[in-house]
């Protein structure tokens, strides 16, 4: 029995994943930033929740934590190097996470940078990525280095192709403005904003996107294309060295546009 994958549209821009089993009539929730969207999409579907992942302790990702089990118990996991709150399955890179209930086995990969504890949950083709790499775009290196966040992207770039990138927040479009801006000569760039713009304005989720998507129109996955790297070189005005170079360039440049 295949599982569903569901947006819960949460806070201002991010989404809350359920990934539920139809027929067992389960859930697993990925990043709660609040609880009363879970608790009702839970009531209404009238399903059991078997687990609650975590995939970095900011707050707009565990603040429904408590919330949500009180009225649904279930098991919490999350990086073992974050304080995340009632975390009761503390997980690192390289476990593996079974919930027999729903079905459902992840992998857990490290990928520091975003927070220092940031991990993924890989399974059947899909990526958890929380707030490290986003659908068109990264996020902003608050606790560990440029260098840390591309090669946490570069083990992210490792995963099958057919992955689906299922991230914590609704950025797509205004990533993808900022890709256009690095690359103004991409095709594939303008027909992916064509298409995200046609799903916003039917009131849809721009998420998920195939790996192979992001390594087409995601500028910090294509630092080593020569157009992204005169791009970054421009920006800063002199020569830049390698990959990692380009990259914190145009984390730099993207945290000002």
């Amino acid at each position: 029995m295949s599982h569903d994958i569901l947006a819960i549209p949460a806070l201002n821009d991010n989404y809350i994943w359920a990934i539920v089993h139809p027929e067992k009539k389960t859930a697993v929730i990925v990043d709660p930033g609040e609880a009363p969207p879970v608790i009702d999409f839970l009531d209404q579907q009238k399903l059991k929740l078997v687990g609650i992942l975590i995939t970095h302790h900011h707050w707009d990702h565990t603040n429904g934590i408590e919330a949500i089990l009180q009225h649904h118990p279930a098991s919490v996991y999350a990086p073992s190097n974050e304080k995340v709150i009632l975390c009761d399955h503390p997980v690192k890179g390289g476990d593996t996470i079974k919930l027999s209930a729903a079905n459902l086995q992840f992998d857990v990969m490290a990928i520091p940078g975003h927070t220092l504890g940031h991990v993924v949950y890989i399974s059947n083709h899909w990526a958890f990525t929380g707030d490290t790499l986003f659908t068109g775009g990264c996020g902003r290196a608050f606790e560990g280095s440029p260098d840390q966040l591309y090669h946490s992207l570069v083990e992210l770039t490792k995963l099958s192709p057919e992955t689906r990138i299922y991230c914590g927040h609704e950025y797509t479009k205004k990533n993808l403005q900022f890709a256009a801006l690095v690359e103004p000569e991409n095709m594939k760039i303008a027909e992916r904003i064509h298409n995200t713009d046609s799903r916003i304005s039917k009131n849809l989720p721009t998420v998920p996107a195939t790996l192979n998507e992001e390594f087409l129109t995601n500028p910090f996955l294509r630092c080593q294309e020569p157009q992204v790297q005169q791009a970054a070189a421009k920006y800063c005005g002199y020569p830049l060295a390698d990959n990692v170079a380009v990259f914190a360039a145009l984390r730099r440049w993207k945290d000002e546009f």
